[in-house]
Parts: structure tokens; sequence; C-alpha cells
């Protein structure tokens, strides 16, 4: 019986992925169509991917799309770092408990609310929509990524190493660099990498946030989509995907050795114990 509900989870889990990502592989499957549509394809070729290249408008977006997540990512991790610290350092759960609530909320509310609360914030303060608005705005939805992150290493870091860096006189900086950040640099990394992603991928909040003259590859895609097929979006579709699964494999290879290099770390502590 066990054997049967184990064999149907499976296959409701591959039904999943395959609508999941069934639109996506069509999307890059006739980006190397030799034609101009979805519906017939009429040969292999890379035309489309010479066209996306030679468009400098498209061009122009990528790079901007790419200074707006390094930046963000950045700052989002530096924040967010000592946002976990203050989390961490947080002595009573109550208050522990309140802080984390309150960094979960942009994790949780829909991106059309936060997209919409930003716009309604900077036009209150009077800040120009276009770069500066859409940085901010991602620094803002990536922080609680970050101090999820990093978080759990700090969680797992030993306490006692902390208080044998201050009795053999570690100020607060030596403790801080050469006793938490580098425990805790696996998580700062994901961090850093998962806040690229968040920000490559993002169009809601992008959309609301982005003023005349300035756009990102997310929101120029769904512009240039509305007026009609032209499959050289899918082609850069096709490399944003790429570009994800990339930055995802990192970060699932980062987590896996900080993973394997703690246990190790546990163990011959166990092993000097004994």
């Amino acid at each position: 019986m066990a054997s049967k509900s184990k064999k149907w989870a499976n296959l409701y889990l591959v039904f999943v992925f395959i609508l999941m990502y069934a639109p996506i592989f069509y999307l890059i499957f006739y980006s190397f169509n030799k034609g101009d549509f979805m519906t017939d394809f009429s040969g292999f070729s890379w035309r489309h991917y010479v066209d996306m290249f030679a468009d400098t408008r498209l061009m122009q977006i990528l790079v901007n799309t790419f200074i707006v997540a390094l930046l963000s990512a950045l700052i989002a991790t530096l924040i967010g770092l000592f946002g976990a610290l203050g989390i961490y350092n947080t002595k009573r759960q109550s208050v522990k408990n309140i802080l984390l609530s309150l960094n979960n909320i942009l994790m949780v509310s829909p991106d059309v609310i936060i997209g919409a609360s930003f716009l309604v914030f900077f036009t209150i303060v009077g800040l120009k929509l276009g770069f500066g608005s859409v940085v901010l705005s991602h620094i803002a939805f990536s922080i609680p990524i970050v101090v999820l992150m990093v978080l759990p290493k700090l969680n797992e870091m030993n306490p006692a190493l902390v208080d044998a860096a201050r009795d053999l006189g570690a100020n607060n900086y030596q403790v801080l660099s050469r006793v938490v950040l580098p425990y805790a640099w696996p998580g700062i990394l994901s961090g850093f990498f998962m806040a690229i992603t968040y920000s490559l991928d993002d169009f809601a909040v992008t959309f609301f946030v982005t003023g005349n003259g300035f756009s990102t590859l997310s929101v120029e895609i769904y512009s240039r989509a509305r007026q009609g097929i032209d499959l050289s979006i899918n082609a850069m579709s096709a490399l944003m995907f790429l570009l994800s699964l990339i930055l995802v494999i990192i970060y699932y290879f980062i987590s896996n050795y900080s993973s394997k290099n703690g246990k190790k770390k546990r163990g011959a502590r166990m092993v000097v114990h004994q």
C-alpha cells in the first residue's frame, strides 16, 4: 500500500514538473525556429539570436538589468547580513519572533501589492521613477531573502566560539571578521546569488516602479510580447532562463558544500572531545 502511494506521489510530482516546464521548453524550442512564428517549425536556425544581439536597445536594457541586479544584490546582502546578525543577537525570543515576522512580510505579500506600495511611496516622497526607484525596490524585496539565507548559518554556529574569541582578547570587529563572517560565508554567498536571481526574474514590482526611458528585460519582454510575436523575445527568454538556472545550480553547490563542511567540522570536534 505504501509503495502504491509512493508511486502515485511520484507520478503527481512528474505531472507538476511537466506542467511548469513544458511552456518554457516550448518557448526555447521555437527560439531556434527558422521561421517567424511559433505555429510551424520550419528548420533549425540561430537567426533570432543574431537579431537579438543586433538590437542595440535590447542590449542596453540587458546591461541595465544586470547593473540593477548586481547593485541591488550587493547592497541587499550587506543590509541583510547585519539584519540577520541583529536578529541572531536578540536575546528575547518574543522580540526575535516579531523581527522574523516583519522580515517575512515582503516574502509572503503579493508582488502586485508590493509594487503598488512602492509606487505610492515614491510618488509621495517625490522620487522620479527610473533607475533609482527600481534599485531601491529590488533592494527592499531582496533583503528578506538574504536574511533567511544567513540566519540559519548563524544559528548553526556554536556560541562558545564567540565567547572563546572574546576571552582571548578579540574586539567586536575581530570577532565579526574572524569568527562570525567566515562561518556565515556560505549563507552570505547563497543570499547574494538568490538576490541576483530574484532581481533578474522580477516583473510585477519592477513594472510599477519603472519610469519612462528606463526598463528591464522582464518589462521589455512583456511590452514586446503584447505588440506581437517576435522570436527574438524567445531567444532572450531562453538566455535568461539559462542564466537563472546557472545561478540556482551555484546556490545548490554552495549550500551542499556548506552542509558537508559543517558536518566534517562537527565530526572533528566530537573526535577532539573524545
